[in-house]
């Protein structure tokens, strides 16, 4: 368990201190059609060879190399041999059976040639080519995998190849790391649902879908606990129900203003806090604790995140998707930064280590990075064109074009 401390943390530290605090989840069985971007929890290994038989790589005639040492032929064609189908005849010297990609070879030949050098005349195949030797666009059995041979290892995440080699094992269900639960709480009295008209002084709720999306994304499981209003027994009401859950994030009061409740209420609800407040920009009020209960198998891990909706989102970026991955087993769990050229000069007059919504792209240079016109942590708009964020360091300084910077995909 993290210490607590009162003091301001960098983000390296904060995230030291998260992941010294998070723990995976549990195994569980699921089908192969729910797996997808889940975490494989055991090593699978083949029943089989792949492919299990011999098989041609391409449309063609089966032949003995024998008979086109020279490369030159005129074969009779004994049959054809498709996908699916066992071939009837072996082949002989002089013979050749036409054989479709897929398809078993048949016994006594040695080679395949492709069709666009033969030309066939009734039941004959004349062949003009180099010359053919043994094994010549044929796939061996066992070429890809043999029967007992390692294919998947614990630890991966399931992406379309991975399912799809199962698929071809015939496992039809897995074990998996289970997907976290995550609830989503906004607060404050100025939120109205996204679908409302706000009113004098109000904002539409638009953290609790931009956290949710977040979150799916990394794997989790999301449910909106819809929004805690500025008043203690609300809040606390919402926090029991979301300390049922593996992770309970929330938005909005957690810095130092008179109806920034969420700390105390959270310290009423028996959530011990590990941070509080990161050396960054925005995000500096984020907040991390875990709520431990006999009633629960799991700890519940909770965010405090700042209201404004850039900075709620960096957070989550950076801190909530780093303990989802934790809990999924993905490693490494924390952000893996990548350097990318600047595409421009920009003056940064930031008091404290600021992570910028920018636009990866890639170039025949390698990856580029542009910093987004943006107005700060309130200004979600400016960040639509972002696909990550660039590192800047909180000195003022001068960065020229074609600097290289620290970046983040999002």
């Amino acid at each position: 368990m993290a210490i607590l401390t009162s003091t301001t943390l960098t983000v390296t530290e904060a995230l030291k201190r998260l992941l010294e605090t998070v723990t995976t989840l549990d195994f569980v069985d699921k089908a192969l059609s729910e797996v997808s971007g889940m975490t494989l929890g055991q090593d699978i290994c083949s029943p089989e060879d792949s492919p299990p038989f011999d098989k041609s790589a391409m449309d063609g005639y089966a032949v003995r190399s024998t008979d086109l040492a020279t490369g030159v032929a005129l074969l009779l064609v004994t049959e054809v041999v498709t996908a699916g189908r066992l071939p009837c005849k072996p082949v002989r010297s002089g013979e050749a059976a036409q054989i479709m990609t897929g398809a078993p070879l048949p016994e006594g030949a040695d080679a395949v040639v492709r069709v666009e050098v033969t030309q066939r005349n009734g039941n004959s195949v004349s062949i003009a080519t180099e010359p053919v030797s043994p094994g010549t666009n044929i796939i061996r059995r066992g070429n890809s995998v043999k029967a007992g041979e390692r294919v998947l290892s614990t630890g991966m995440v399931l992406n379309g190849s991975r399912i799809g080699a199962l698929a071809e094992m015939g496992r039809t269900v897995v074990t998996v790391r289970r997907r976290p639960r995550v609830a989503i709480l906004t607060t404050g009295d100025e939120l109205v649902p996204i679908e409302q008209l706000p009113g004098p002084g109000q904002i539409r709720n638009s953290n609790a879908s931009m956290l949710m999306a977040q979150v799916e994304a990394t794997g989790g499981e999301a449910t909106s606990l819809g929004i805690a209003r500025d008043e203690r027994d609300d809040l606390f009401a919402k926090i029991q129900s979301g300390l049922d859950f593996d992770a309970l994030v929330l938005s909005g009061g957690v810095s130092a203003g008179t109806l920034d409740l969420v700390p105390s209420v959270l310290a009423e609800a028996g959530v011990r806090e590990v941070f509080h407040k990161i050396e960054m920009k925005p995000g500096r009020p984020l907040w991390f604790g875990i709520s431990q209960s006999p009633t629960r198998p799991a700890p519940c891990y909770v965010f405090g995140l700042p209201g404004n909706p850039v900075s709620s989102l960096v957070c989550c970026e950076l801190f909530v998707r780093t303990a989802i991955r934790r809990m999924t087993g993905i490693e490494p769990a924390a952000p893996q930064p990548v350097f990318a050229r600047l595409e421009h000069d920009y003056v940064a007059r930031a008091d404290r280590p600021t992570y910028h919504p920018a636009r990866l792209t890639w170039t025949n240079e390698g990856l580029a990075v542009t910093l987004v016109p943006w107005h700060g942590s309130s200004d979600l708009c400016g960040t639509v064109s972002a696909n990550g964020m660039a590192f800047l360091s909180g000195e003022a300084r001068q960065y020229r074009s074609g600097d290289r910077l620290e970046t983040f995909a999002w």
